[in-house]
């Protein structure tokens, strides 16, 4: 896809577009929401026991084994990619798998990008490792260092926790990632997750000092992190100056520190490239806008290299999918989708 060029009509089009993350008093909001955390996993509960079998939900959501030897694709040696069966999210490739003799499928290593995630088990008095997808929680299996081949890794994992898709089912889609902030990442991931060419969006934080740090901690303003968006898209079906002209008519990029009633450093506007491409198209469209003078006040987005991204807890993805009728979804973020969908209303996922 050949880069789409900024006419000044356009610009002065998104400028009309721009809306303020927050409007009201967002913190307290929050607040009051993150104490309903319960009411909302028992929410999350009710979605998946529709979405999946007895089985899937037995051992994805409450922790189950099945038996070893029954899984269908223990003896599986086609070419192909295995995802998580309640998300579809990739975690192993055909190459990753061998015959570990133990019962269930296995593998070496898992698909790079923060795929799974990990936390101590110790359910059978013993200590174990357990497998997670990182994007829907659900329960994979676990994971040793007992493996036969280069890694020292063993991924033991429940058959009926993946999908397998055949190497012929899948296209090669070249991916590039993009890290953003641009204040409430509920309002940005929600954005992003409807644009064509998108292929996931993930809430979390960059640009601080803390490592691993906890939504109560980014909130404070003192691990200098700032609430971002990863997005991983397909190049031939978007392109980077199509993810920063979304980036500039879903925020305000003039105001230091902040998007309407939210104050403070994680909420600034920032831009974290990966190369050089990403730096050069992240200075131009900025350089275009201050050039054509559509904003009263100087652009002040940061253009920082990337570090890393530590992705926030499960309660903060897909939150406006899963909390539309919240307050602050209604009032703050459906407002500001609705706009978006007009703006960009041929360029949607259907």
């Amino acid at each position: 896809m050949n880069p789409i060029k900024f006419s000044n009509a356009l610009i002065i089009y998104f400028l009309f577009s721009l809306c303020a993350c927050g409007q009201g008093t967002k913190g307290s909001n929050r607040k009051k929401m993150l104490m309903h955390n319960d009411s909302i996993e028992m929410e999350k509960e009710a979605y998946w026991k529709t979405k999946l079998s007895d089985e899937q939900y037995y051992v994805l959501r409450e922790k189950g084994t099945e038996q070893p030897f029954t899984g269908a694709l223990l003896l599986n040696n086609d070419s192909g990619i295995y995802k998580c069966s309640a998300c579809g999210n990739p975690l192993f490739t055909s190459e990753s798998k061998f015959d570990s003799h133990c019962g269930w499928p296995s593998f070496d290593k898992e698909i790079k990008g923060g795929k799974i995630i990990t936390q101590t088990d110790n359910s059978l008095g013993v200590e174990r490792t357990e497998i997670m997808c990182a994007h829907c929680g659900g329960h994979l299996g676990h994971l040793f260092n007992d493996g036969p081949t280069s890694t020292g890794m063993r991924y033991c994992v429940n058959s009926v926790s993946l999908e397998f898709v055949p190497e012929k089912k899948l296209s090669t889609p070249r991916l590039d990632t993009l890290t953003l902030g641009g204040g409430c990442f509920w309002c940005v991931e929600a954005i992003y997750e409807n644009l064509k060419g998108v292929v996931s969006v993930e809430s979390g934080y960059s640009g601080g000092i803390k490592m691993n740090p906890t939504y109560n901690e980014v909130c404070t303003g003192t691990t200098k992190h700032a609430e971002v968006v990863q997005i991983i898209f397909n190049t031939s079906e978007t392109s980077l100056d199509e993810i920063f002209k979304v980036f500039f008519t879903v925020h305000d990029p003039t105001t230091l520190n902040q998007q309407g009633a939210d104050r403070g450093t994680q909420y600034r506007s920032v831009i974290f490239y990966r190369n050089e491409a990403q730096k050069k198209a992240a200075q131009s469209i900025i350089e275009e806008l201050e050039r054509t003078n559509i904003y009263d006040k100087k652009i002040v987005t940061s253009i920082e290299p990337f570090n890393v991204f530590y992705k926030a807890d499960i309660s903060h993805q897909d939150y406006f999918a899963n909390n539309k009728n919240e307050d602050y979804c209604q009032l703050v973020i459906q407002p500001k989708v609705d706009k978006f969908e007009a703006l960009f209303k041929n360029r949607l996922k259907k």
